[in-house]
């Protein structure tokens, strides 16, 4: 049975739902904001101030508002995913736009109508934010994750970090059970290790391999009379062979382990990582750094590479290589050609492997005192990693201080005008009473100055618009302002609501029956 809820009684579910999501995230937002406790069947609760975490962790007893809910956290799931950071302030706009955009429904106003004039005015508002928005220098950079992540020590790692490599999917975040905050650079090329077999690293944690041969082939290996002639050779020089293949046989792999305690020998056996394309991707960039050939069959020994230094643990490979002609000449290609020819999805994948065949590759291991304390600090990591690879794009002066100023530029001429000049200085206002301050106080004194102050609550000053460490990322400013209004819209011009009937909760039936 389906039960088809509408109208008023649908309007007021949608207003309770945004607002039990709203409200919830809002007052965790800007440097004075509140934490939140999150209670998780999978392990214990812990508290946070990230805006998307606390969002996706609300639900509703009610079906309807519950449903209601899943569709308005998509507009923070999706600026989470599209740049990082602005989960709360895009929770803020689309409370405000929606409440704003309710009574205009109320006055009279057709929904598509209203629609259609919030996305005019919106096209409006991004064109002036870009116009705005300007180039970062270093210290700005380094200011944005610590704006981010609200604390200058993680900003300061985070922003060393990153113009280390300049490429966010070359930095990894991990929690620790150290004692310290430790950041670790890594040179060379870094794989996941897949090993055919643990006893291959003879009960060792950690294996350091010098001058090791290197065999690097697409196939299952399935016999170990494929390999024979290398074998010998192997035997007679007295050398190290690493093989990357698909797979391999139990009775390869078997067979290998007792040739290597036979003839006290090291041949390892590596399953090449990713998938897919990727796989033969990263089997070939092993073959450029090693110098070898990819083998199909009639297995040589002049198709050997040599690699000078491999690290394999039970957790990663290192294979350490020197730059050369080829290694740059792939460098450019990647940049000119495989980020053109592939979407977003493996723009990620591209950047590590160019991280890893030029600059290197960078582990930040996070630490605290408790567990719940280490995972809250690596979510505050994430989210200065995040921003400071969108501000990358560009950045303006923060504290939501540029939408206020382009609220007050908006002449009204439509429905859309009215509701983005009040909508607009929400982000400025929550940001001030979640630090205890009077909002309408510090914008009075900023209008004073024409918009060339900022109110810094860190260090409670009045700093130049143009020399200030409080920053916003461009696209983040921009994807909270399109997500917002996306989800805001479609609720606006929604009336009715069809959701399966409760069958384990007979006062929810009979509650819904007399709607």
């Amino acid at each position: 049975m389906k039960k088809i809820i509408s109208d008023k009684i649908l309007r007021d579910k949608m207003s309770l739902a945004v607002d039990t999501l709203c409200n919830t995230v809002k007052t965790t937002l800007g440097p004075k904001g509140s934490n939140v406790i999150i209670d998780h069947s999978s392990f214990t609760p812990f508290i946070t101030n990230d805006g998307v975490t606390i969002a996706s962790n609300i639900e509703s007893d009610d079906e309807v508002v519950n449903t209601i809910l899943q569709l308005a956290k998509e507009s923070s799931i999706k600026t989470n995913e599209t740049v990082g950071d602005g989960t709360t302030t895009t929770l803020v706009l689309l409370q405000a736009i929606y409440h704003l955009g309710l009574n205009c429904l109320k006055e009279g106003l057709n929904p598509i109508i209203l629609k259609k004039e919030l996305n005019e005015t919106l096209l409006k508002i991004i064109s002036k934010i870009k116009k705005k928005s300007h180039f970062p220098n270093m210290e700005e950079l380094i200011n944005i994750a610590s704006i981010s992540a609200n604390s200058k020590e993680i900003g300061e790692i985070v922003g060393s970090a990153y113009l280390k490599v300049k490429n966010k999917n070359a930095i990894s975040i991990k929690e620790s059970g150290e004692q310290n905050t430790k950041v670790i650079f890594q040179k060379g090329y870094i794989l996941d290790s897949i090993l055919a077999s643990e006893y291959l690293l003879k009960e060792k944690k950690e294996i350091d391999i010098k001058n090791a041969c290197i065999l690097t082939t697409n196939n299952y290996l399935n016999e170990i009379e494929e390999i024979g002639i290398i074998i010998n050779y192997l035997i007679d020089n007295k050398k190290d062979l690493i093989i990357f293949a698909d797979d391999y046989s139990n009775t390869f792999v078997n067979e290998i382990i007792s040739i290597n305690l036979q003839n006290n020998l090291n041949i390892y056996l590596l399953k090449t990582p990713e998938f897919g394309k990727n796989k033969y991707i990263v089997l070939n960039d092993i073959s450029l750094i090693t110098n070898s050939q990819i083998i199909e069959n009639n297995f040589k020994i002049e198709d050997l590479g040599i690699a000078n230094n491999v690290i394999i643990n039970k957790d990663k490979i290192i294979i350490s290589f020197e730059n050369n002609k080829n290694i740059k000449e792939k460098i450019k290609d990647i940049n000119e050609n495989d980020f053109k020819r592939n979407d977003d999805f493996d723009k990620s994948f591209y950047e590590k492997r160019l991280a890893m065949l030029n600059s290197g590759l960078i582990e930040i291991m996070v630490s605290a005192q408790t567990e719940t304390e280490c995972r809250e600090k690596k979510m505050r990591f994430d989210d200065a990693l995040w921003a400071i690879s969108v501000a990358s794009n560009g950045i303006l002066p923060g504290s939501g201080l540029i939408l206020y100023q382009i609220a007050d530029d908006i002449k009204i001429k439509s429905n859309g005008d009215k509701i983005f000049k009040e909508a607009l200085k929400y982000p400025f206002k929550q940001i001030m009473n979640n630090s205890g301050l009077e909002s309408e106080a510090i914008i009075k004194e900023i209008k004073k100055f024409n918009y060339q102050k900022i109110y810094n609550i860190n260090n409670n000053t009045f700093e130049d618009v143009n020399n200030t460490s409080v920053l916003d990322p461009t696209d983040v400013l921009i994807n909270s302002l399109n997500n917002a209004t996306s989800i805001a819209s479609m609720l606006l011009t929604t009336t009715s609501i069809v959701i399966n009937e409760y069958k384990n909760d007979i006062n929810k039936i009979n509650d819904y029956n007399e709607l």
